[in-house]
Formats: structure tokens, sequence, C-alpha cells
């Protein structure tokens, strides 16, 4: 069966060869567009989590729905026990404590609201690692009475580093307080919306602004992003869950959940489209078989041959069709994403973002076998009709064909 099978397929061979680079070049376009969407997943889940949102986040029971409207009254205990816990849980690389504030900042005749983040910079440079400074430098563990701004509050003010500027909030306890700061650095984080308003400073100094010893949030950093959700549940074993959330990174990035979804589902309708291609194309040349091979279809059921037999032939030449035609794909869809990725795909600059980027293809085990699977499973579907048109032949009509 599979002998004839395979003389049966070569016997055609500009028709075979044509079916196969068809079948080939699905797989090489199901493995490199899945590719670069697993890459452009990728670097925005790195992005997301060095940009400060880090792999976890835990704060007061409740905060992320009522903090906004009574934000003091969610503080966490800077000397709470808990945090020293966390620290030594498998997988934590550091725990950077976070005060929020907001306000007025003042430079010279001009005025304009900020939104501040007091941090523990030597934390704070394992968790957010993804910013990128357009003058001056971060912060750093000698740093007091310092700040660093984001681009586009900096670019309104016209402010360089080691300007001076006038900060002005509302304490937690309602009243007003000022402090001068140098600004030590301009920073980017890529999110036009952020860097209007962003200002960072040193945690001491937002404490002592705000006349508060808490923070509202610990951000966690781990060494591996696999180990998130084991480690989440770890933390959520050892705080008690009426007064601590543990939120993960994803659950607090809209953007990356929504684009994960959208794009997700345009790979989805590109795998269905492919697959109908396969589909037609591979009926279409099994079909021929069936006619231009009718009399030898009659010749074997007149020799005893059951007409499953028939069936199985027919089923048995497309299994190879999908086998030479999937793995030749997967062989060259390896090369143009090597390829590609060496040359980069330069992309415009996403919604509410300041910079485009290079693109590249990540190629992992899934997707070569999601893709051969694909194409494998659309090829043997594609010879369920030509051949049950072959084994329902009446012999008789069958021998006389062309005659």
């Amino acid at each position: 069966m599979n002998r004839l099978a395979l003389r049966n397929l070569f016997r055609h061979r500009v028709r075979s060869i044509v079916t196969l680079s068809a079948i080939a070049f699905s797989t090489i376009v199901l493995v490199v567009a899945a590719g670069f969407v697993e890459w452009i997943f990728s670097d925005l889940r790195t992005s997301t989590i060095q940009s400060g949102l880090g792999h976890l986040q835990v704060v007061r029971h409740d905060y992320f729905e009522r903090g906004v409207a009574d934000p003091y009254a969610f503080l966490l205990d800077a000397a709470a026990p808990l945090r020293s816990r966390i620290e030594a849980t498998p997988h934590v690389v550091a725990v950077g404590s976070r005060l929020n504030l907001s306000g007025l900042m003042s430079f010279n005749d001009a005025t304009l609201s900020f939104v501040g983040i007091g941090v523990e910079p030597d934390k704070e440079a394992i968790v957010s690692r993804n910013l990128s400074f357009r003058a001056g430098a971060d912060l750093d563990g000698s740093s007091v009475d310092e700040v660093v701004v984001g681009e586009g509050l900096a670019a309104n003010f016209g402010l360089h580093a080691g300007d001076r500027v006038v900060l002005l909030i509302n304490t937690a306890g309602g009243s007003v307080a000022a402090a001068e700061a140098t600004v030590r650095g301009i920073f980017s984080t890529q999110v036009r919306a952020y860097d209007e308003v962003a200002v960072r400073m040193p945690l001491a100094m937002a404490r002592k602004l705000l006349r508060t010893s808490g923070s509202h949030a610990w951000v966690i950093a781990l060494d591996d992003l696999a180990a998130v959700d084991a480690t989440a549940d770890a933390l959520k074993a050892i705080a008690d869950p009426k007064q601590f959330d543990v939120v993960r990174w994803v659950d607090l990035s809209d953007f990356y959940t929504k684009t994960v979804t959208f794009l997700s589902g345009q790979l989805g309708v590109m795998r269905v489209l492919i697959a109908v291609i396969v589909v037609l194309g591979v009926s279409n040349m099994l079909i021929m078989n069936v006619l231009e091979r009718t009399g030898e279809i009659g010749t074997l059921m007149a020799l005893g041959n059951r007409r499953r037999k028939v069936v199985a032939l027919f089923l048995t030449e497309s299994l190879y069709l999908g086998l030479l035609g999937g793995a030749l794909g997967v062989v060259l869809a390896l090369l143009c994403a090597h390829l590609i990725s060496s040359i980069g795909v330069p992309m415009p600059p996403p919604p509410g973002r300041t910079s485009g980027y290079i693109g590249a293809i990540l190629v992992t085990g899934p997707i070569l076998v999601s893709a051969f699977a694909v194409t494998l499973g659309t090829t043997l579907v594609a010879a369920i009709y030509p051949a049950r048109k072959a084994s329902r032949l009446v012999i008789v009509d069958a021998l006389r064909y062309n005659r």
C-alpha cells in the first residue's frame, strides 16, 4: 500500500510538485506569522514588566478597587514582617516599596500637575530596567532631594538635568507641603501619556512630603517569568487574604491582555484561510487523479480489493503529501525566520507610544508542531471526498472508462 501510494504520488510530477509547494508555502506562512506574533507577545511581556509593573505586586486588600478614592487608607506598614517573608520566597530577586502621590510642579513661571512615585532606587533599578534616560541619570542610593522627570513633562517645562523645581502636594493628613528638588535625569517609558506627567523620587523624600511612613505597594521582581503563577500562589499562602492582595503583572496590564486577544484572533482567522486553501488545492489534485485513474481503480476492485482499500490508498497518498510538504515547509520556515530576524522588521510606534521598534521572528516548538499539524490535518481532510468518490465507482463502468 505504501509503496503503491508513493509511486502514484509521483506519476504526475509537475502536479505533485505544485501541490507540495502549496502545502510547504502554507506551512511557512503559518510559522512566520505565528513566530512574529509570538515575538510581539514576548517583547511586550518583557517591556511591560520591566517598565515598572514588576512580576507581582502586593497591596492592601481592595486597594485597586477602592484605593483611588482614599489611597492613604490602604498603606502598607513599612515594618510589616510579611515583606521579609516575601524576600525569602524562592525566585524573588527584589522587593521594592512604592508610594504614590500627585500634586503641582513649578519651574520659573510655569506650573503643571504631576503624578509621582516614591521608590527605593536600589530595588527599583532591578524592577524598572526598561527606563530609558534621555538626559542625566537615574536615582541612586545617594539621592535625597533629587527627582527624575518624564520626557513629556520635561519638554513642557523646558527642563534640563540639574534644574531646580518646586513640588507642591497635599499630605496624607490633608495639609499642604512643598519642597525643592533637583532634576537628576529625564526618562522615557515610551508611553506618551505617562511621560507627560511622571515624576519619580526617593521613597524617603515622598514619605517626608506626605508625612507618612508607609507605602502603597511592594513591587516584586522574579528571576523567571515562568515562576509568576507558582510564586503568586506561594505568597497568597503566607499573606492573609483579608489584609493583602497578591496581583500578577498580567492582571494589571489591560493593554497586554487586549493585544494578545486581538492578535490571537487574527492568527486564528489566518489559520482557517490557509486550511481552506490547502483543502481546495489537495482536493483538486486528488480528484484529477481519480478521473485519470478510473480504469486502474476499476481493475483494483475487479481483482477483489475492497472499496475501503481504495479509500486507504488515496488517504495514504494524501498523508505522504502532507508529511513531505509539511516537513519541507518547516525547514524552509526556520530558514526564513532566521533570515528575517537577522535583517529585522521595522515597525511603527504602537498606539500611545513615542517610538517604533525592530521586530523579529520567535519560532518555538509549539508553533512548529501547530503549523505542521494544521497542514497535515487539512491535507488528510482534503482527501476524504476524492477517496470516497473513487471507492464508489461502479466496477463495470470504471473498466469501460475512456474506451
